[in-house]
């Protein structure tokens, strides 16, 4: 056992976040995403939701500070009425973290299929069990 690291983080995770290099992203995401379709590597995590992990991770995670937008989310079809209050939640996260400077110019927003082959680039793919939709995040690590 090592100390205060949260309990969601798995060995693989930490590995992944470890090997990861500045510039490297890693989406987190909801239970509806093929993350198997589109991860390079996929590490599962079922039974955590995805602010749970969002904010374990932020905890050692640096964002990128040398680009504009260091996260993500995946923008609502157009005409699909649902409402997206984990995006909130995702932002309060944030602010509470150490990485809060790294967020003075909001999430970016990436079309759905865009959201897809960015997913093809990124180094991982953190598979939850998330039920809200549109709940899928990138984020860009940066350096200490």
């Amino acid at each position: 056992m090592l100390k205060n690291i949260p309990k969601v983080i798995s060995p693989d995770l930490i590995k992944v976040l470890m090997e990861m290099g500045h510039g490297d992203e890693i989406i987190i995401a909801d239970g509806n995403f093929p993350s198997e379709e589109y991860g390079r590597r996929t590490i599962r995590l079922d039974g955590v939701n995805v602010p749970e992990i969002l904010e374990a991770v932020l905890k050692f995670f640096p964002l990128d500070k040398y680009t504009k937008h260091p996260v993500a989310l995946m923008q609502l079809v157009p005409g699909d009425d649902v409402k997206t209050p984990i995006w909130d939640e995702y932002a309060r996260i944030i602010k509470a973290s150490d990485e809060v400077d790294k967020f003075n110019n909001g999430f970016e927003s990436v079309e759905r299929f865009a959201f897809y082959e960015r997913t093809k680039k990124a180094y991982a793919v953190i598979a939850t069990s998330e039920a809200a939709l549109y709940a899928n995040i990138i984020l860009k690590k940066g350096v200490c």
